[in-house]
């Protein structure tokens, strides 16, 4: 295989990967639009809360 030949294989493949990753932000900012539309813009729940610390209620 000539050297050139690898050369435009390699080419081909970084255009591909290239049009993949700008193909990819395209549709996750669409995405992300699109549910800013349709949600609250509310903090999201912590993803694993604390539990709830328990007061002494000794009165002394």
């Amino acid at each position: 295989m000539p050297l050139e030949e690898i050369g435009v294989i390699l080419l081909v493949l970084v255009v591909v990967f290239v049009l993949g990753q700008l193909w990819f932000h395209l549709v996750e900012s669409v995405l992300n639009r699109i549910k800013g539309l349709f949600s609250r813009h509310k903090e999201p729940p912590a993803w694993h809360p604390l539990p709830k610390e328990q007061e002494d209620t000794d009165d002394i």
